[in-house]
């Protein structure tokens, strides 16, 4: 395993000690708040855990060092895995310590990408944890996982960029906190296809802005939803671009690397908690004479697990290690890797709690049939499991016959 300083190893320890002193004590009462407040709604209890970690210096991990008051600790990404995945177990925890999706990644490229005066409006407020952020990239009428099928247009007229399409999926968008999007759409429909497209920042009050159809997930409805957002001649300045006329593709793909290691840091997290419902479930409930945990297929599955949840943590942990010393582009097969095979373990370690707990496992009173449901969205989030596959395979290809193109 990488070294860890020692520095990031405090932080670490400092977070278990967050999660077991506020955030899991609070669990229950954070779902009746929420309930109370309804889902669009602020649960009080989170604000008052937002309050705490800030106090405690444990704010925007994910991205240290950009807080005017306090530098932070600059974690790689190897220290800041563990970290992850102990705010992966709890499904508002990372929000508790501002290091939650979409806001991480529109944070990084706002930072990289956005202008002075974009940076001073969004960034600084974002970094604040005063408002959430959306990522408008997906589209219902196309295959957005080959982003240069992406249609919504932005067309330059004079001093500003007029916006006319529909997304979805803006996760987040719903929700009274959410202020500003980041949009990708054509801007140069004439130009090479990576180049076609481009990135802008735009207030969610701008007019032309308006949100359409709300899917649900698996009959599930999440704080800020995943709406349709429709824009109809809708103009931002032309300093919104992120970034240059025509990057966007390659900013898209800058964002998803990080944001893609980040659900598997947090995936390991999910698979642990179900592993230990799991168990404790099995020792609980007894069938023809012994409890579920003398059952040997039940052993099979825990095994099982704890080999896969350890294999899928080395496998994170190594992805890391390569975007910390050559970079997330030379780590591009093992970022895929990574999003392939860790919700596919966390799934499957899920569906076996699930069957251990019996018809209580489908019900909304354990975590698990929540888990599922977003477990399984993760393998379409980010990209889909085929294409993250074709790309791997395409690379190792290319590692034996370097002229082959995949077309």
């Amino acid at each position: 395993m990488p070294e860890v300083s020692e520095a990031g190893a405090a932080v670490r320890d400092e977070v278990r000690r967050f999660m077991d002193e506020h955030v899991l004590p609070n669990e229950e009462t954070y779902y009746e708040q929420l309930a109370e407040v309804g889902i669009d709604g602020m649960p009080a209890v989170l604000e008052k855990l937002k309050s705490i970690a800030l106090q405690r210096g444990l704010w925007n991990l994910f991205l240290p060092g950009l807080r005017p008051d306090d530098p932070g600790t600059r974690l790689t990404n190897v220290e800041y895995a563990p970290i992850s995945e102990l705010l992966g177990a709890v499904g508002f925890a990372s929000e508790a310590l501002n290091c939650s999706a979409p806001d991480t990644g529109n944070m990084e490229i706002l930072h990289h990408y956005g202008s002075e005066r974009v940076r001073e409006q969004w960034l600084a407020p974002l970094l604040a944890g005063e408002i959430r952020s959306a990522f408008s990239m997906t589209e219902p009428d196309v295959a957005s996982s080959d982003a240069t099928n992406i249609s919504l247009s932005i067309e330059r007229d004079g001093d500003h960029y007029v916006l006319n399409g529909r997304k979805w999926f803006s996760s987040g968008a719903r929700s009274p906190r959410c202020k500003v999007l980041v949009v990708m759409g054509r801007s140069n429909p004439d130009a090479p296809r990576h180049l076609q497209h481009s990135m802008v920042v735009v207030p969610r009050e701008t007019p032309g802005v308006s949100l359409g159809m709300d899917p649900s997930v698996f009959g599930y409805d999440e704080r800020g939803g995943h709406p349709e957002v429709v824009f109809r001649d809708a103009r931002v300045p032309v300093d919104n671009l992120l970034g240059e006329e025509g990057g966007g593709f390659a900013i898209a793909q800058a964002r998803l690397g990080p944001g893609r290691i980040h659900h598997c840091m947090r995936t390991i997290g999910v698979a642990e908690r179900a592993l230990g419902l799991m168990v404790t479930r099995s020792l609980e409930r007894s069938t023809f004479g012994t409890s579920l945990a003398h059952k040997g297929v039940v052993q099979d599955w825990i095994a099982e697990a704890r080999i896969e949840i350890d294999m899928c943590r080395q496998y994170v942990l190594h992805a890391a290690h390569l975007m910390d010393t050559v970079g997330n582009k030379a780590a591009a097969v093992q970022i895929s890797g990574i999003k392939v095979a860790v919700p596919r373990m966390a799934l499957q370690i899920v569906d076996r709690a699930i069957q251990v707990h019996g018809a209580a496992g489908v019900t909304q009173f354990t975590p698990l049939a929540h888990m599922y449901a977003g477990l399984r969205t993760l393998r379409l989030a980010d990209g889909p499991d085929e294409v993250h596959k074709m790309s791997i395979a395409r690379r190792e290809i290319r590692r034996h016959h370097p002229g082959f193109t995949g077309l």
